[in-house]
C-alpha cells in the first residue's frame, strides 16, 4: 500500500507540472523580484521546490502540505503554490504572477478526482495596497453533477506584529482578516445556498503564510517545518 501511495504521488506531482505550465522546473536558481511593495512577505522566490508543512494545532492529527516553487515560461515567471491534504492528495494549485502577485491561474481537483482549471472573476489573492480589501472570486465544479461552486475571499489587513516562526526568532509579520464565502449554484433549478466564514491568515517577512485560524482557534493551522521534495515524499509514503 505505502508503495502504491508513493508512486502515486510521484506520477500525480509529473502530470500536474505538465499540465499546468508550459515550461519545466529547472535545478538551477534565477534571481526574481517583485513589483508588489508587500513582497517581502511573500514566499520566497526560488525554482527549487519546498514543501511546507503546516499542522493544526488545535487537532494535532490533522496536517497540510503546501508545495512551493517557481517556473518561468512563454508568459514569464510565476509561482505556484500546490495545496496537498495530509494523505499526500492533491487538492488545488494557485499560479501567481510575480511581479504584481495577481492570481494568473487556479487549478482544483474536482469531484472525479480530476485536475479542473477554475474559472477566474477576480484576481487579487495577495494585497498589492495594504490599504485597500483584496477580492479572490473563482468558480469549479461542485460535489454533485448539476453544482458549481462560486468561491470568493475578501482580505483585509489588520496589523503588523512579530510572529515567532518555526522556534526561531519572531520574525515580522502581517496579520490580514479574510472573510471568505462560497456559493453553491445549481443553473437548472436557478437556486443557490451561500456559507461564510471569518478567517486570520499571517504572512511571515521571508517565509511567506505562516499561520491561519478561525475567530475561536477551534481551527489553527501553523507553520511545523520546511521540507525538501525528497523528505516530503518520505514521510507521505509511510
Amino acid at each position: 500500500m505505502k508503495k502504491w501511495v508513493f508512486y502515486g504521488l510521484l506520477v500525480l506531482g509529473v502530470t500536474f507540472i505538465g499540465w499546468y505550465v508550459k515550461g519545466y522546473v529547472s535545478e538551477e536558481k534565477f534571481e526574481y523580484t517583485s513589483q508588489n511593495p508587500n513582497a517581502a512577505f511573500f514566499y520566497p522566490l526560488d525554482t527549487i521546490p519546498k514543501i511546507y508543512q503546516y499542522r493544526n494545532i488545535a487537532n494535532g492529527l490533522d496536517e497540510e502540505f503546501h508545495r512551493i516553487y517557481t517556473v518561468e515560461d512563454a508568459v514569464g515567471p510565476h509561482l505556484i503554490v500546490e495545496v496537498y491534504a495530509g494523505d499526500g492528495r492533491l487538492r488545488e494549485a494557485i499560479n501567481y504572477n510575480i511581479d504584481s502577485l495577481v492570481v494568473q491561474d487556479h487549478m482544483v481537483v474536482n469531484r472525479e478526482q480530476s485536475k479542473e482549471k477554475a474559472l477566474l472573476y477576480k484576481h487579487q489573492f495577495f494585497p498589492f495596497d495594504l490599504q485597500k480589501e483584496t477580492w479572490f472570486a473563482s468558480k469549479f465544479s461542485g460535489v454533485t453533477d448539476s453544482t458549481v461552486i462560486l468561491q470568493e475571499v475578501f482580505r483585509k489587513f489588520q496589523s503588523k506584529q512579530s510572529t515567532r516562526v518555526l522556534a526561531k526568532t519572531k520574525v515580522s509579520s502581517l496579520v490580514f482578516k479574510d472573510k471568505i464565502r462560497r456559493t453553491v449554484l445549481n443553473p437548472f433549478t436557478r437556486t443557490e445556498k451561500e456559507v461564510t466564514g471569518l478567517q486570520y491568515s499571517i504572512f511571515a517577512e521571508g517565509y511567506g503564510l505562516v499561520a491561519w485560524h478561525n475567530r475561536n482557534k477551534s481551527i489553527h493551522f501553523r507553520l511545523e517545518r520546511i521540507l525538501t521534495q525528497k523528505e516530503w515524499i518520505q514521510i507521505i509514503a509511510r
